[in-house]
Formats: structure tokens, sequence, C-alpha cells
């Protein structure tokens, strides 16, 4: 698991974040997603570099979110900079998500 993963599932696990299990490296359809709740149907994604290297993979990014929405799930991303330089404004913001699901 690459480190910002790591920084955010320290948080994740354990049902520590108001009791909801999420889980990790998770299929939904034809995709992998790094952190998934179930309960919540909310989809947590630690974007690195390549996501926003070419218009191409900014287009396929955009497309998976499109599926997952359509799927009824809520889609969360960050940065893998935004994790690794404020960790804990990441899990606010998800709390802020969270209170609106």
């Amino acid at each position: 698991m690459p480190k910002p993963e790591q920084k955010i599932w320290y948080y994740l696990r354990d049902r520590q974040i108001q009791g909801i299990k999420f889980r990790r490296q998770c299929s939904v359809g034809k995709y992998i997603v790094d952190f998934y709740s179930f309960e919540k149907k909310l989809v947590i994604e630690i974007d690195g570099d390549s996501h926003f290297i070419s218009d191409e993979a900014i287009e396929q990014d955009k497309i998976r979110t499109k599926f997952l929405e359509l799927q009824g799930i809520k889609v969360v991303r960050f940065a893998n900079n935004d994790v690794m330089r404020n960790c804990e404004g990441c899990v606010e913001e998800l709390l802020r998500v969270l209170e609106g699901l």
C-alpha cells in the first residue's frame, strides 16, 4: 500500500470513524477502489501524480467516477500530497461528507 493510503487507512481501519467499516482495495464493478464503505456507499480514492499528468488520465477518472455514481456511490478524492501534508484535514473533510450521507 502506498504511503498516502497507509496514512488514511490508519484512521479508517477498525471502524474508527463513526463506527463505519471500510474495506481496502475493494472491487466495484470492473474497478478496484482504494477504500469502500458498503454501509455508506462511499468510495475514497487517493490519487497519485499519474491521475493528473494527462487529459486521458483525467478523463478516465471522470468515467470511473460517473460509473460509481450511477451505482449510487459517493466518491471522495484526495491527492497524495494532500494526505501527506494534511491527513487530519482530509479526515475532517470525510467527516463532513459522512454527515451529509
